[in-house]
């Protein structure tokens, strides 16, 4: 498994009428937070945007638990759980300042030929990169 983690701190904006996270800002907040992940391997969105390679969300899964405030500061802890194959998943766990769970969530990305527009394998870099935390 490979882990990461990047912090997040809740803006007004981002904010409904009851003053708590709305909630599709969360969806937002997984997208930084697999970048980062992915940028802590070594491999960078743009390059692979760059080489012709799409990474589409195929599906989307959340619970929340508790909600999140303005200003709150948010831990998000991300993992890739398994060898991406043609497609690569991820796991996050959003927590606040007192370390309690907010919620949890999945996603489920596949890699897309840009050109062709059909899903292809994991590009081997990032096969690679990945081996030594799956043993």
């Amino acid at each position: 498994m490979y882990k990461s983690q990047v912090a997040i701190r809740v803006r007004y904006a981002e904010t409904d009428q009851m003053g708590f996270v709305y909630y599709g800002k969360y969806a937002e907040y997984f997208e930084v937070a697999r970048v980062e992940c992915l940028r802590t391997l070594g491999v960078h969105y743009k390059s692979l945007e760059e080489k012709g390679i799409w990474l589409p969300v195929l599906n989307y899964h959340i619970d929340f638990l508790k909600p999140a405030k303005y200003d709150d500061e948010l831990e998000i802890y991300t993992s890739i759980l398994q060898l991406p194959t043609s497609r690569i998943s991820f796991a996050y766990e959003c927590r606040n300042a007192s370390d309690e769970l907010i919620c949890k969530a999945s996603t489920d990305l596949v890699f897309l030929h840009a050109e062709t527009r059909k899903p292809m394998r994991c590009p081997k870099e990032i096969t690679e990169l990945l081996q030594i935390y799956f043993p």
